[in-house]
This record gives structure tokens, C-alpha cells and sequence, in this order.
């Protein structure tokens, strides 16, 4: 009997821990930049969508698999790897998670504005509350995996519904997920960005570290484990198939159509008028299915917003626990003045749009540094017995798939790294 509810509160932590990477790695950024994409790219963007949870699958059953079966969370391999590296990816991921904790409580006030016409200012404020309320619970970890898995699933639902109405050429999309007819060079700039926003930074490390919380460790859990990353993987899947499907709907029947900018959609046939705030995905929504539709894309957001706060917030704080025992010890009020002071940024300086660019730059910079830096210590690490232990074996394709992504995500980081000198200009 003991052992049936072991094995029931384990596979609620694993769907927990997997909701929690792939909702994290699906925040408003991720669905802003789906929305110009397939605008540019059209159904060349199913390669960009593949080739890039190609590479983020790779990363994540890695990480997950060294992590889950030492019980060490990132920073901690890190330092047995080098001593004091641990130190300098956790302050990295720490900095690049609130840089993008500002953006997705930005992407909750966005969702407030198309659900209900609300201030975006009011919508940070909300945003961030309902983020505070659940790590005021004693029981917020396992909230947390209640949370995540209630709203992913509206997501799903939601996104599904539009894709529908907004009747996809799924034919050509799937000719162009595997033969761009764009021509590969011009998606790689799609794929270092998805790269970079949806494994890179605090995101590869969420669900690992929840399992770690949870005691879902060593070699007898190694096999949940990886379920549960594996589980990840595909609901993040489902979501980016579903929302790049809906939106090529729209930019099919619209051709020319400027998701990025509806000014310059002025005059086109069928094409609604549009002057709220600048939101790719909402208005693809709108144009494609209708103002029902446009709210269900506020929905979408507000659900993307409210989730990738939490797994920020979350994982963020977990790296910290590294630098004080007083941290680990008072973490719900970390992560809590985490949030708050992502909200207070937003708030005071959410309308600058000089600000948002900057903020852009630095978090892309940071997950450019981070991806293969993390990722190489946990290739190193997993070789080396001091830290696995004798009995544990990395199997060598994961490996070597992982060394080809670190070399990309390095590119990652030559490309990006020039462009903080936009930071002080």
C-alpha cells in the first residue's frame, strides 16, 4: 500500500517536473518569436521548430540524467568539475533568470491587456501576485506541480482550438518541416533564437532541479527520470507544433501579412484594424479566428506568463542555495523577493521601450554563454567517477549529440556576446 502511494506521488513530481521545464521553455517570448517567424519563414519554420527540440531533447536528457542520478544539482557538478566554476553558473543563471523573469511578467501584463483591456502596468502587478500567493503556501513545491500542469494543459487546449478555426496548410508544413524551401541558411537565424530561448539558461535545469527537491534521485529513480524529461519534451512539442500550425493558418491566408507590425498591414482585404499593444501571437489570433480567438491568445499568454515566472523564479533560486546555507533555508522567500523585484522593474520601467531592448540583449547574451558552459560541465562530469560514481554509464551517442550542440550554443555565444556593447550605447 506504502509503496502504490510512493509510486502515485512520484509520477505526480515527474508530470510536475515536466511541466515545469517544457512551460518554461514555452513563455511569451517563445510565443512572440513563433508569431515573426512564420511570418517571415512561412512553413520553412517546421524545420526551425525540429532541428531546435532536436537540440533542446539532447541538452535535456543529459542534463537530467547526470543530475537525477548524482542527486547534485547543476552548480554543484559544476564546481567538482572545476572549483568555482559552479559559483559563476549559478551567479549566470541567476542574472540571464531575471532578466527574463522581467520579460515574462511583461508577457502576463500582455495577456491581462488582450483578456481584458487592462493596464499593463496593472497586469505585471497581477501577474506577479498570483506567483507570490503560491510560494506563500507552505506546500508551494507541490502546488507548483499542480499549477504548472493545470494551465500547461489550457494551453494546449486553447492553441488546439485555433489552429482548427484557422485551417493550417498542414501538407506543406510538414513537406517544409523536413525540405525548407526557404533554403536552410535563412532559418538559422530561427534556430540560434529558439535555441537560445528554449534550452538555454535556467530553463534546461528546471525540471532536474524539482526532481532533486523531491527526492527522485539515484540509480533506482534514474528510469523516472528520464520518463519524465522525455515527458517534457513532448508536451513542449505538442505546444510549438500546435502554435506555429495556428499562425501559419493566418499568414497563408493573409500572404505579405506583418505580424510583427499590424500598421503595415493597413488596407489589406480581411485584415481587422489593430491598435492595442504590440503582440505578434495575439494578433495573428485575431486575424485568423476572430475576436474569441484573440482572447484566447490572452489566455495562452497570460497561462505562458504566469508559468515561465514560477519555473524562473523556482530554478533561479535554486542555483543561489550554492552561495548561503541561509538561502536553502528561507528559500520561498527568495524566490519571492525574486519575483517581486522582477515585477517592481517591469512596473517602473515597462513602457520604455530603449529599456526593453536593452534587457533583450543581456538575457539573449547570457543564455549564449550559458547553454554551452552548462552543458559541457555536464558532459565532462558524466565520465569522470569522482562525480558518477563507478557503477554509472553515460550512453555515448548522448554524448556526442551533446558535444555537437555545445559547439552550436557556443556559436550562440560568439554571435551574441558582440552585442552588449548595445547595452551602453
Amino acid at each position: 500500500m506504502q509503496m502504490s502511494k510512493n509510486n502515485k506521488q512520484n509520477m505526480s513530481v515527474m508530470l510536475g517536473a515536466a511541466f515545469l521545464m517544457a512551460t518554461s521553455a514555452i513563455g511569451p517570448g517563445f510565443l512572440t518569436q513563433t508569431a515573426t517567424f512564420t511570418s517571415s519563414l512561412g512553413p520553412s519554420f517546421g524545420f526551425v521548430v525540429l532541428i531546435s527540440l532536436i537540440m533542446a531533447a539532447i541538452a535535456q536528457m543529459n542534463i537530467w540524467r547526470v543530475l537525477c542520478y548524482t542527486g547534485k544539482r547543476g552548480q554543484d557538478v559544476a564546481n567538482e568539475v572545476i572549483h568555482g566554476l559552479g559559483f559563476v553558473l549559478a551567479g549566470l543563471i541567476a542574472l540571464g533568470g531575471l532578466a527574463f523573469n522581467m520579460g515574462n511578467v511583461g508577457g502576463g501584463g500582455m495577456g491581462f491587456d488582450v483578456l481584458f483591456g487592462m493596464n499593463v502596468k496593472i497586469g505585471y502587478i497581477l501577474t506577479a501576485l498570483f506567483a507570490i500567493v503560491l510560494f506563500l503556501s507552505k506546500k508551494a513545491k507541490s502546488l507548483i506541480d499542480e499549477v504548472v500542469k493545470y494551465l500547461g494543459a489550457i494551453m494546449i487546449v486553447v492553441i488546439l482550438i485555433v489552429m482548427v478555426q484557422t485551417k493550417p496548410p498542414v501538407g506543406a508544413a510538414v513537406a517544409n518541416t523536413f525540405v525548407p524551401s526557404a533554403g536552410i541558411p535563412a532559418t538559422v537565424p530561427a534556430i540560434l533564437t529558439l535555441l537560445g530561448g528554449t534550452v538555454g539558461g535556467y530553463i534546461t535545469f528546471s525540471g532536474a532541479h524539482r526532481l532533486i527537491d523531491a527526492g527522485v534521485t539515484g540509480e533506482e529513480h534514474l528510469e523516472q527520470a528520464q520518463r519524465s524529461s522525455i515527458m517534457g519534451i513532448g508536451i513542449a512539442a505538442i505546444v510549438r507544433i500546435l502554435l506555429f500550425l495556428a499562425i501559419l493558418g493566418v499568414v497563408t491566408k493573409f500572404a505579405g501579412i506583418n505580424l510583427a507590425d499590424p500598421s503595415a498591414n493597413a488596407g489589406m482585404a480581411g485584415v481587422p484594424e489593430y491598435n492595442g499593444v504590440n503582440n505578434p501571437a495575439a494578433y495573428a489570433f485575431l486575424v485568423g479566428a476572430g475576436n474569441m480567438a484573440y482572447r484566447f491568445a490572452g489566455l495562452v499568454i497570460l497561462c505562458a506568463s504566469v508559468t515561465s515566472v514560477i519555473g524562473a523564479a523556482y530554478t533561479s533560486v535554486s542555483f543561489l542555495k550554492t552561495f548561503h546555507h541561509s538561502i536553502e533555508k528561507n528559500e520561498n522567500w527568495w524566490i519571492i523577493g525574486f519575483i517581486a523585484f522582477s515585477s517592481l522593474v517591469m512596473t517602473i520601467f515597462g513602457n520604455s521601450k530603449g529599456a526593453a531592448a536593452k534587457l533583450l540583449v543581456l538575457a539573449g547574451a547570457l543564455n549564449g554563454i550559458i547553454l554551452p558552459l552548462s552543458l559541457a560541465c555536464i558532459l565532462l562530469a558524466c565520465r569522470n567517477k569522482k562525480i558518477v560514481g563507478d557503477k554509472y554509464e553515460h550512453p555515448v551517442v548522448l554524448q556526442v549529440l551533446g558535444w555537437i550542440v555545445v559547439v552550436i550554443a557556443g556559436y550562440i555565444a560568439i554571435t551574441t556576446l558582440p552585442n552588449l556593447k548595445n547595452l551602453f550605447v
